[in-house]
């Protein structure tokens, strides 16, 4: 099991070192100049120069880039252009709200997904899946800012049991504050819950035609726990995958959510920092982004090997 730990973390160290030097040669080495945009085309070139050399723009790329990785090691991301105020104090401020909404959108999606699948692989080819299918359907169908407006016309404007946007807080308590994330994280998790419940469906349906579920019946064992012992846990491999995947999505699908609700999440942040030019916040937020998404698939192959042991043997 260590050894199996120890390639998979390793594969892990490299993946967020090719994405972090990606991510530094995009930003960083286009052409153009972060110290012009920001001070505009009529600024002088004097200006322009003393600006790029308090940004530390003059030295090196291979320096700059080096100087970042070793800042993200201590924590220590410098300091934004438009703000003036360290970067890992802007992203904490907003992580507070991201990933709250992040993980009540995967709750619902996964209570949502699970159910529906699970209820229509057992009852195959009957009205009850034929009528879930249909409407999973239609929620793939569905772009989720869309839907975030018919939510806020439905429940804000004319029903008035929640605001239309912004954040009450966790200052007042956590319900005031998970009020004002229902509807986003409602809007979130439709197209995900759609996509998850339709895999779900599949991969117990393949399961339930293996020989052991046979032989479980035949065993005198009833319908709801060959189901629940047997067959949901061998069809979680490839659930699981999706789930990893979809965690990723949402991450990336506040950005336009928390601008549809008007949420000072790190969606918005991105979305201002580029408007900005703030191109020091817009790196080091895309760097979390992407070091969330390769942690969360990090965690998902490590889950293969508790719930198929025969996965972690494969692979050592």
């Amino acid at each position: 099991m260590s050894v199996f730990l120890l390639r998979r973390f390793a594969t892990l160290l490299a993946t967020l070192i090719g994405a972090s030097l990606i991510i530094f040669l995009v930003l960083d080495a286009l052409p153009g100049n972060a110290a012009q945009m920001l001070m505009g085309a009529d600024a002088s070139p004097d200006a322009v120069r003393a600006l790029s050399i308090k940004l530390g723009l003059d030295q090196p790329l291979s320096l700059r880039y080096l100087l970042w990785l070793k800042g993200m090691m201590v924590g220590d991301l410098g300091n934004s252009y438009v703000y003036g105020t360290p970067v890992a104090g802007l992203i904490a401020e907003r992580l507070v709200l991201t990933i709250p909404l992040a993980i009540m959108s995967m709750s619902v999606t996964v209570v949502l997904a699970l159910s529906a699948g699970i209820y229509t692989a057992a009852n195959h080819n009957r009205l009850g899946d034929v009528g879930v299918m249909s409407l999973t359907q239609v929620g793939i169908a569905l772009p989720n800012f869309w839907f975030a407006i018919l939510l806020i016309l439905l429940f804000a404007v004319k029903l008035q049991w929640v605001s239309a946007g912004g954040f009450a807080g966790w200052d007042d308590g956590i319900w005031p504050g998970v009020r004002s994330l229902l509807l986003p994280a409602i809007s979130l998790s439709v197209v995900q819950a759609a996509i998850l419940a339709r895999v779900t469906r599949s991969a117990v349906l393949e399961v339930l035609r293996e020989d052991f579920v046979r032989t479980a019946r035949a065993k005198g064992l009833g319908k709801r726990e060959v189901l629940w012992r047997h067959v949901l846990r061998n069809a979680m491999i490839p659930v699981m995958t999706v789930m990893g995947l979809q965690f990723a999505n949402l991450l990336a699908g506040t950005i336009i959510i928390e601008n549809v609700f008007y949420l000072p999440g790190l969606g918005r942040l991105i979305f201002q920092s580029i408007a900005n030019r703030d191109l020091i916040v817009v790196r080091n937020c895309v760097m979390l982004l992407a070091a969330m998404v390769v942690i969360v698939n990090f965690v998902v192959d490590v889950l293969y090997a508790f719930i198929d042991p025969r996965i972690k043997v494969h692979h050592l």
